[in-house]
């Protein structure tokens, strides 16, 4: 659902009044549909999607008294909360105008909807193309051709009606939805997560249902606000199970599970900057969704972190985090008896990992209450992948055959075989093996575009493929894992700073001619193609020297380290700008997405550079006989060595926290 608002000029930010700072509130509606009364369509991620960004919520200090939750009765919620009532379209119409009614300027108005979206027929003529978007309520049934709607949906014509008023009262309004609202031409090959969309079809709306395709065109709305998106206009919204699949308490909105990660953990940081955030975290994943927002996301985010965001809550002899927060069965942490300061009372491991809990193995009696701070986040976790799933009619008996047997010998250090939970999926077709991620989208940013191998290369063809495939993904995972304890903490802006920019350059003949002049800075999901020159500025913002690294990942998942090179110091002081340049070389390749990663490490005075490149390809790790590297270089390679799956890392020097700042290109056909 996209609000009035696509030209952000038209934002005009109310005056805040005379009100004291003191008196403002946050106030929050959270709607989770996961039960459909009529519709076939139930979803098991938003009843435990408004629990995750409650608990954000409560940790920036907003007043659980201001919380209304419309969602599934027995949903896991922070204690002082509870579902107020099923999320139907009259309840949640109905507790939109009471956030009207009792905001004022100065106040902060969060409404957050996890749940399907559809379209459906315009009926004032205020479209483009026809359709207006919809959100589907637990009672929305089906299209009604005695009134043209989707009985009980609650379309975005309405909705921003809902949202003026609360704007009118001069509060600040953030809405966040995590839910897709447009079909797409994505070819889905069954993938693990489940979209949140209804189409229009299965609503029984009539192909000629469609109303007026012209007309006035609403208003924008005025005030100060902030529009968060789960994905963009022709994405689809997924959600993922964190676990067993089999326990809906596991599952989880993608974008929200990153974005109130990103709320819950960084004091001090813009809205601009959490979406950012969010965004980092779903690009560690083979993913065909990407966050959007708009309004006045240079705004700072209310309140802030918990000042006990460092440490971990031990209740009961548990701790009361899990794979939600980034850890992994074999982690270390060291247990203290207070919030902040207080006694160390030694060194546990986590076993039994769940979402959003894990045991706890420690020599000694634990007190009621008491508080854990990472040292090590544990074992590499294998690289799950599902056997091939065939997309067409082709003859893949030979692929077939040889894939069977990578997979019977065992032959792919670092990879897990299964059907049930996956992290990527094979796919067989138009002659080729593709891979895609666990939504199952294939070719997202167009023909060709996912991963691919033809199937006539052979067997050691598809070794290489699988090895690379699985040194891709632990290499994003530890990357996460020494980012924080949490995903998607590197802010844009802080630290140090990365800013791209794209040269055009015309081929000469079959080589690449001399770039035209003409730069054009280049954003995430930036088109490039063959011949074309990218540089980064990278600018080190902080008071501490950084030592940085600059790896490429390609269509074909190689990975190849771009900086430094022949020797060069990689080490970025404070103030300072590096110039870091690479050619794209694509001659006869297909369209793909590609990625830069910037990984920079604080520097310490005395010890060694951290250099990463050996986190590159096999070929180009660290020179046998070489200087031991620092602890982040160390840790760091142990943990995206694909034949490290069974050993844990230790409590040792402990590696210091790393910013990673990934921009993905989209590669033209050439």
């Amino acid at each position: 659902m996209r609000f009035r608002n696509r030209l952000l000029s038209t934002v005009l930010p109310l005056a805040l009044g005379a009100a004291s700072p003191a008196l403002a509130e946050v106030r929050a509606l959270l709607v989770g549909v996961s039960d459909y009364h009529s519709l076939d369509a139930d979803l098991k991620g938003p009843q435990n999607d408004v629990g995750l960004l409650a608990d954000a919520l409560l940790a920036r200090g907003a007043d659980p008294a201001l919380i209304r939750v419309l969602t599934t009765p027995g949903a896991r919620l922070a204690q002082g909360l509870a579902p107020a009532a099923d999320p139907t379209r009259a309840a949640i119409l109905a507790a939109l105008d009471d956030l009207a009614a009792k905001a004022g300027p100065g106040d902060t108005v969060i409404f957050y909807y996890s749940g399907h979206g559809s379209q459906a027929p315009d009926q004032n003529g205020d479209e483009a193309g026809g359709y207006d978007e919809i959100l589907l309520p637990s009672d929305s049934t089906g299209w009604r051709g005695a009134i043209g709607a989707v009985e009980n949906a609650i379309v975005d014509d309405e909705l921003q009606v809902k949202m003026q008023a609360i704007l009118d009262t001069g509060a600040e309004l953030v809405a966040i939805l995590d839910a897709c609202h447009s079909a797409t031409g994505f070819r889905a090959v069954g993938g693990l997560g489940e979209a949140r969309y209804v189409s229009p079809q299965s609503l029984g709306i009539p192909e000629d249902g469609a109303g007026s395709d012209g007309g006035h065109i609403a208003p924008p709305l005025v005030g100060d606000f902030v529009f968060l998106y789960s994905s963009q206009s022709d994405e689809r919204s997924f959600e993922y199970p964190i676990g067993d699949k089999d326990d809906p308490a596991n599952w989880y909105g993608d974008f929200t599970r990153n974005l109130t990660a990103v709320l819950t953990s960084v004091p001090d940081l813009t809205w601009a900057q959490a979406l950012a955030a969010a965004a980092d975290g779903l690009k560690q994943e083979l993913a065909s969704q990407t966050p959007d927002g708009e309004g006045a996301l240079d705004r700072p985010v209310f309140g802030a972190a918990g000042a006990t965001e460092g440490r971990m809550r031990i209740e009961g002899g548990r701790l009361m985090a899990g794979m939600l927060s980034g850890l992994a069965e074999g982690a270390t942490v060291e247990i203290f008896d207070a919030a902040a300061g207080g006694a160390s009372l030694g060194i546990a491991t986590l076993k039994d990992v769940q979402a959003a809990e894990a045991a706890l193995d420690f020599d000694g009696a634990l007190p009621a209450t008491a508080y854990a701070e990472l040292r090590a986040p544990g074992r590499p976790a294998p690289l799950r992948l599902a056997p091939p799933v065939a997309a067409d009619d082709g003859d893949y008996s030979e692929a077939l055959a040889m894939v069977a047997h990578i997979k019977d010998a065992d032959l792919v250090d670092g990879l897990v075989w299964t059907e049930d939970d996956y992290d990527m999926r094979l796919v067989l077709v138009d002659g080729e093996i593709a891979i895609v991620g666990r939504d199952g989208v294939l070719d997202p940013e167009g023909p060709g575009s996912s991963p691919r191998i033809k199937v006539t290369d052979g067997q050691d063809v598809i070794l290489g493929f699988l090895d690379r495939a699985v040194r891709l993904e632990r290499l994003q995972a530890a990357l996460s894992a020494a980012e924080g304890r949490k995903r998607g903490l590197s802010l844009p802006g802080t630290g140090l700073k990365v800013e791209a920019e794209r040269l055009e350059a015309a081929k000469d003949g079959a080589e690449c001619g001399e770039p035209d002049g003409l730069s054009m800075k280049l954003k995430d999901r930036g088109a490039v193609s063959d011949c074309d020159q990218v540089w980064l500025a990278l600018k080190n913002n902080s008071r501490t020297a950084q030592d940085v690294t600059v790896l490429y990942v390609d269509r074909d998942m190689h990975v190849v380290p771009i900086w430094p090179q022949d020797g060069l110091s990689n080490r970025v002081a404070f103030g300072e700008t590096v110039d870091v340049g690479l050619q794209i070389e694509a001659a006869g390749l297909p369209g793909g997405v590609e990625q830069i990663i910037v990984i920079a490490v604080p520097a310490r005075d005395g010890a060694p550079r951290t250099v990463l490149t050996g986190l590159a390809d096999a070929g180009q790790m660290r020179e046998v006989g070489a200087a031991p590297g620092s602890a982040t270089e160390d840790w760091l390679l142990a943990a995206a060595d694909p034949e490290g799956q069974s050993r844990a890392v230790g409590p040792g020097a402990k590696p210091d926290p790393v910013k990673v700042t990934r921009i993905r290109v989209v590669l033209t056909a050439d």
